[in-house]
Order: C-alpha cells, then structure tokens, then sequence
C-alpha cells in the first residue's frame, strides 16, 4: 500500500470520530421535544442534555489535547471510541432525567479525546492543496453525520422512542476503536519524561467556564440580578482571571497565550465560534417549531432538516479544495453572507408557511456553512508554525464547542425570556412562540453579522 493510500486511510479513520459527534448532536437535537415531554422536564431543563454534553467535551480539551503529546495516537483515539460508545449505550437505558445528563458527561469525555487530536492528525498528514482538501472532506463527512442524525433520528423516535436515537454510534464507535488501534500512528515524539501538565490552570479554566454556562443558562429562571447569578458571576471572573495570570507566569502554560498573537489565528477562532452560534440558533429552535407549531412528527421533521446537511455535504469539498488552492479569504466571506439570507428567510415564516420554504432555507443555510467552515479552518491551522499545530488545533476545537455551547444557552435564554414576556403581555401561546421565535433568530442573524466582520479583520491583506 502507498504512503497516499495510507495517509487517506488515516484520515477515514481520524474523521469517523467527528462523524458520530454530528450524528449524535443532530440526533439528539431533533430528541428533545419527545425528551422534555417523556422525563417531564421544562425545555430550559432539557438544553442540558446538549450544555452539559458540550461543556464537559470543552473543558477536557486542553487537557486532552496534551496527553496527545505524550500517549500513541491510537491508543489515545481508540480509548476515546470505547468510552463514546459506553456513554452512547448507557443513554439508551437512561430512565431519568439526571442518569441522562450523567451518561451524556460520558459521552462526552470520548468525544473531547478524539476531538482535541482529531484536526491536528488531519493537519500534520497533508500539505497544500491536499491538506485543504481533506479539510473540505473531513467537513462532507461532519455534514454526512449532520445529514444521516436528522433523517435516522426522525425514524427512530417515530418508531422505538427518543432512547433509540443513540444506537447507530455504538458499532460506528466500536469500529473507530478498532481501526484507530491498528491504523493510526503507534510512536510518539515527545518524552514522557519531559512532560508536564498545569493541573491547577486546567482546573481554574474548568470552574470559570462551568460558572459562565451555568449562569447564561440559568440565569432565565434564577433572575438575571438575583444572588446566585451575581455570585457565579463573580467566580466567572476571578477564575478566569487566575487562569490568565497563571499561564503567563509558567513555561507549560495550559494555553499558550502567545498564539493569539496572530492576527488570523485570533480573529479567525472568533469568527468561527460566532458561526456555530448562529448555527445553533437554527438548529435548536427549528425542530420546535415544527413540532410545537406545525404539529409535524418527527420523521417529517428529520426530514425538513436534511436539505442544510445535503447542501453542506455537497460544498464543503469544494471549498475546501479551493481554499486550499486559491486562499479562503473570499469564501470565509462569502459564507456568512448566505448564511445570514438563510436565517432571515426563517424570521419570515408563520404557521402557514410551506414546506418547501422550510427545504429553501435549510438548503441556503448548509451552502453558506459549507463556504466558510472548510476555507476557516484552513486558514486558521495554516496561519501557525508546524511546531504548534497542535496548541492550535485544540483551540480551534474549544472555539467551535464554546460557540456551541453559548449557542445553546443564550438561544434557549432568549427564546424562554421572549417567550414569557409575550405570554404576559395576553398573546396567546401560539403567538407568543412566534414573535419569540423571529426575535431569537433575529439575534443568529446578529452573530452571523460579527462572524463576517471578524472574517473580514481575520483575513483582510
């Protein structure tokens, strides 16, 4: 087998993980509504199943991302599979709502070991051209994950209940696992001896980034002025806080500040973190909407999502390979652009809307994420020197959870708070859920709007 061939089997093996990371999150997404219903929780209740899996994934990338420097790639990855699929099937026996959160935080810790390694394998196995476009696949298959959750998941729950939905991951993960240990690199380049890890940074880091999330999620229910808002607050920022001065006073600093340094890298890691954000915005209130409001079963509903999938499965190899050719700068622009035109076709929409406008918007959506995640991906892990490809690739992938997750949370905050205000204004349910609705996805439109202009800073001559 040639030294291509190889290289192209690696990278098969090293994308199955972001795969069934897409899959179970589309999956999951669509799973809610049955879910909330099911284990008798509000939906400010069940944003936790997707908040808890994404912050537990997040704060153990850092630290994941190191053992990468001192543990075989493929024990390291295969031990992220197993632990996948364990947490995977042990949420198919959850009966209660905590049980849940406690084996998605499972989940979780797999998904952070493969995540954290997974762009720097991609990244130090390709050069140029090649390099952008095994970025552009591994972004087709993220968007094959994305495509199959919504369509697989809708059947599940339609036929065997929201507990089904984790089933297909299990023997994907099973397999990664496998193919991981016989297929991805055995030797390691740094000395175990050498190795050190900042232990307290990483729990400052842990603390501060718990007590922001849970203060955005909560702070709905709890009173955006009442104690423990406040009080979280203020351990958000003496944490955080501690974590910056202790990184700069040590030479194995848990993130090496130095980094941001670069223009594209720092700015680029922003605009993407404001892309996933607006993403989310979508991606958890339209299955609610279509199930809420239009009274569309699950099925239906996978099947209404599956267009944004379909086009970004579509583009993403394009252009990523163009980018990878010609530089990103134009299609990182462009991206946001369509995307933007996309969500405000979706504030347009009233119970009357037809399903075809459902299948427009979706499909704009994926053709303006497929522009921009290769091409800023490309130029973000490009922009760095060989020796921290790795440092660079783990804050890449906190940006991208962080954007999830404050996608997550401050969409379900705005929606719950608009919500209620409506309803307390005398709007009728169906009403208050619109306007609502079209407010919040005002507010995807706005980080869609800051995903452009960091972009255009990120990437101007």
């Amino acid at each position: 087998m040639s030294t291509k061939d190889i290289k192209w089997l690696m990278f098969v093996v090293t994308a199955i993980g972001n795969f069934i990371a897409m899959l179970d999150s589309t999956s999951v997404n669509l799973a809610l509504y049955p879910m909330s219903i099911d284990l008798n929780v509000t939906m400010g209740q069940i944003q936790w199943v997707i908040v808890a899996y994404m912050l537990v994934l997040t704060v153990f990338l850092p630290f994941f991302g190191k053992l990468g420097d001192i543990f075989p790639k493929n024990k390291l990855y295969a031990s992220g599979f197993l632990i996948f699929a364990l947490g995977a099937f042990l949420n198919t026996t959850a009966d209660s709502f905590l049980l849940l959160i406690a084996y998605r935080c499972l989940e979780a810790l797999g998904a952070s070991i493969m995540l954290s390694n997974a762009q720097a394998i991609i990244v130090s196995i390709f050069k140029h051209e090649r390099r952008g476009k095994a970025l552009g696949l591994n972004g087709c298959i993220v968007a094959i994950g994305g495509m199959s959750g919504p369509a697989l998941g809708g059947i599940l729950i339609n036929y065997f209940g929201w507990h089904s939905v984790f089933v297909p991951c299990i023997p994907i993960a099973l397999a990664g696992a496998y193919y991981s240990w016989r297929m991805l690199p055995h030797m390691i380049k740094t000395d175990k001896t050498n190795f050190k890890f900042d232990y307290r940074g990483f729990v400052y880091f842990t603390i501060s980034l718990f007590a922001l999330l849970l203060a955005i999620s909560e702070g709905y229910s709890w009173g955006w002025n009442s104690l423990k808002i406040i009080t979280l607050g203020v351990i958000t920022l003496i944490f955080g806080a501690l974590f910056y001065i202790r990184d700069h006073r040590i030479s194995y600093p848990l993130i090496d500040f130095s980094i941001f340094s670069i223009r594209p890298f720092t700015f680029g890691n922003l605009a993407v973190m404001m892309s996933y954000m607006a993403m989310f915005t979508n991606s958890i209130l339209l299955p609610f909407f279509l199930q809420e409001i239009l009274k569309l079963n699950p099925l239906v509903t996978g099947f209404l999502i599956l267009p944004y999938s379909l086009t970004l499965s579509f583009i993403a190899p394009i252009s990523g390979r163009l980018s990878g050719r010609y530089g990103g700068r134009y299609l990182t622009l462009a991206g946001p652009l369509v995307y933007i035109i996309a969500l405000t076709l979706f504030t347009l929409y009233s119970k009357n809307v037809q399903m075809w406008q459902i299948v427009l918007a979706s499909g704009i959506l994926g053709i303006g994420n497929g522009l921009f995640q290769s091409p800023s991906n490309n130029e973000i892990m490009t922009s760095v020197r060989k020796d921290e490809i790795g440092i660079a690739s783990g804050i890449l992938a906190l940006s991208r959870n962080m954007g999830n997750i404050l996608g997550v949370a401050v969409t379900i905050t705005l929606f719950q708070t608009f919500k209620s205000y409506f309803i307390e204004a005398g709007l009728i349910y169906e009403n208050a859920f619109l306007d609502a609705y079209r407010i919040t996805m005002g507010f995807g439109i706005l980080f869609g709007l800051l995903c452009l202009s960091f972009a255009y800073i990120a990437y101007k001559r």
